[in-house]
């Protein structure tokens, strides 16, 4: 099924390529903040507890559940990221091979060049994250359906539905794909009484597929809704992303966001908007053609609307406060459609020489992924591992046994992975303002999942909570661990910071930061 010829040896290097990237940051990077508390949610005693775990999460179960038996090959960066690296690296190629049946050679290799090395997909590939695995089921959507059709085959039918499920049960955005896809697959499929057979089978599995959704629509997304998780999220960091009737005009948003969503495949404005121009004459120039009958692949106007139905499905859901849509990895599934819709525009331009084409876009993307702009929450090189282990080591060489180390949550989620051995921060309700915890000779202090970070304003009263919670003297000595995403609000927490004694804080680049405090008489004056 997945046949490699010797036209296919260049792909495969360039595959070998993507996959070299991908293990270099999943080797070189420490954990970010969601990458430990995905390991914290599967690091459960059974598996019905991780399941329990998972379901306090904004996402579907599946990759919880895998790295709650993936951990017994070892708890590593480089092991615990390997699903996502080996996921991240078969979408490639599987999407390779579907654009090699619904396009030609030449658009599928630049198809995958944009695959192997669009930054984005680099990055998700690399991290404890739901998004490279997605990507993979979703490939294999594509693929196995095209085959099914082609083929007039029934098992591989049965395969693109169970990659159908796997999607559904990795990341509520496979539920637009689903959709748009079923539009599509009505499409490819008429008349239905050519394949009656083939039809019944993807009814059944759409059938399936429909049932899982409502279950978790009903039983997951319908509690997050009301527990505020998904307001909270929408107004704050993914805000920009949901359209706000009176603050927004439609005629700027979706343009806006539909640029930004490029901007974020690619890791930089150029590049992404001349790949969103691709993209655009790509699905022009197939919704333009004459749909002549195909028998062995989709019309170009079935692929073109097959490209552009997941954006404007994605667009309307952030529309109507939905779903986001714009510079954020929420939107990953969109790279399939997006790149691939860029690969059929880049067609168009023929240089004198077949190789030009190719060596200009991975120019392009070596300079995406090296200079990105703007820059990642946590830049490369602020995000080496050593710095981390060099601010543990720091850490437990500076403050002696029995002293008390603070923390937020993001920061919590890092200290328990890399310094505590075990998780120290809270999972299950009912939730605590603050969790106190063992930590080697240490007692850690965490905040709630509220707060994920802590903030300048906050800080003096969230300190006054710490000392009336444990009967905490004034004068209490304090280590403050601050690690993960850290933003532009960091210079005024600092600040605050001096307030309470900590004038000079270890530095390990500019996403960690140690300094011991000192609880005043009355903090929440401060």
């Amino acid at each position: 099924m997945f046949d490699l010829d010797r036209a296919d040896l260049l792909p495969a290097l360039v595959l070998l390529a993507g996959l070299s990237a991908r293990l270099f940051e999943a080797w070189t990077h420490f954990l970010n903040p969601d990458e430990a508390l995905h390991f914290l949610l599967a690091s459960q005693p059974s598996v019905g507890l991780a399941y329990k775990a998972a379901l306090t999460n904004a996402h579907p179960p599946l990759l919880i559940l895998v790295l709650h038996y993936w951990r017994a090959l070892g708890s590593s960066e480089l092991i615990l990221r390997m699903p996502s690296v080996l996921a991240g690296t078969a979408c490639c190629w599987i999407a390779y091979l579907w654009l090699k049946l619904v396009s030609d050679r030449s658009t599928a290799f630049t198809g995958l060049l944009l695959f192997a090395f669009a930054p984005s997909l680099i990055g998700l590939s690399s991290e404890i994250r739901q998004y490279a695995l997605l990507l993979f089921f979703i490939s294999g959507c594509l693929y196995f359906a095209e085959r099914a059709v082609r083929d007039n085959s029934n098992w591989t039918m049965i395969l693109f539905s169970l990659s159908l499920y796997g999607a559904l049960l990795t990341h509520y955005s496979s539920f637009i794909f689903a959709f748009a896809f079923g539009l599509y697959m009505l499409m490819r499929l008429y008349p239905y009484g050519k394949h009656p057979t083939l039809v019944a089978v993807w009814s059944a599995g759409q059938i399936g597929a429909l049932a899982l959704a409502g279950y978790y629509l009903i039983t997951h997304v319908r509690r997050l809704r009301q527990s505020g998780m998904a307001q909270g999220i929408a107004e704050t960091w993914l805000r920009k992303s949901i359209f706000h009737p009176g603050e927004n005009h439609v005629a700027v948003f979706v343009p806006a966001q539909t640029l930004r969503v490029f901007t974020y495949l690619l890791s930089h404005g150029v590049a992404g908007t001349l790949t969103l121009l691709a993209f655009l004459v790509g699905v022009v120039s197939l919704l333009r053609q004459n749909p002549a009958p195909a028998e062995r692949r989709p019309t170009p106007r079935e692929l073109g609307l097959l490209l552009a139905l997941p954006f404007v499905l994605n667009c309307g859901m952030a529309l109507a406060g939905l779903y986001p849509y714009g510079a954020t990895r929420h939107n990953a599934f969109l790279a399939l459609f997006g790149l691939s819709g860029a690969a059929v525009g880049l067609a168009f331009w023929k240089p004198g020489r077949n190789w030009i084409r190719p060596l200009v876009i991975f120019v392009c993307l070596a300079l995406c992924n090296f200079f990105p702009a703007p820059p990642p929450l946590i830049r490369a090189k602020n995000q080496r591992r050593i710095l981390m282990e060099d601010a543990v080591t720091s850490l437990r060489g500076s403050a002696p046994p029995g002293s008390i180390v603070f923390a937020d949550y993001q920061s919590g989620l890092l200290l328990g992975y890399y310094a505590c051995g075990h998780g120290i921060v809270q999972i299950f309700p009912p939730l605590k303002s603050f969790a106190r915890s063992h930590c080697g000779p240490y007692t850690v202090i965490t905040a709630r999942p509220q707060e994920w970070k802590f903030r300048a304003e906050d800080l003096p009263e969230q300190l006054a909570n710490v000392a009336e919670a444990y009967q905490l003297v004034p004068g209490t000595k304090l280590w403050l661990f601050d690690a993960g995403m850290i933003t532009d609000t960091v210079p005024a927490l600092r600040k605050q910071l001096e307030q309470l004694g900590c004038s000079a804080p270890q530095r390990f680049g500019e996403n960690i930061f140690l300094c011991e405090i000192a609880l005043s008489g009355n903090p929440a004056q401060k």
